[in-house]
């Protein structure tokens, strides 16, 4: 089974930007559309990003603008530039499949934005 493993969240201020970074333990993106995902307190998790097979990207209408995903291929890793970030941004997030069937999920990385 595919492990995930998700990093680079942080406390950062409003206005500030991270870099997360999905790692998988082998070669996938070939065979799966990949999504970034996000899940606040007491919300649904929705996705905000995705990467697609032929390596094109997407992301959703809150965060256009301001969050682009990438991958590298080689290193099996993908991720997710955060600019500008805002308060609502705040999150734990996630990497998986675009659709069903799903890989197991990761631990997440916390964002928090806060001044």
């Amino acid at each position: 089974q595919v492990q995930l493993v998700e990093s680079g969240g942080g406390l950062v201020q409003p206005g500030g930007s991270l870099r997360l970074s999905c790692a998988a333990s082998r070669s996938i993106f070939s065979i799966y559309a990949m999504g970034w995902y996000r899940q606040a307190p007491g919300k649904q998790r929705e996705v905000v990003a995705r990467i697609f097979t032929d390596g094109s990207t997407n992301v959703a209408d809150p965060v256009k603008g301001r969050f682009t995903a990438s991958r590298d291929n080689a290193k099996n890793t993908m991720y997710l530039q955060m600019n500008s970030l805002k308060p609502e941004d705040t999150a734990v997030y996630y990497c998986n499949t675009n659709s069903p069937p799903r890989l197991n999920w990761g631990p997440g990385t916390q964002v928090t934005v806060s001044a």
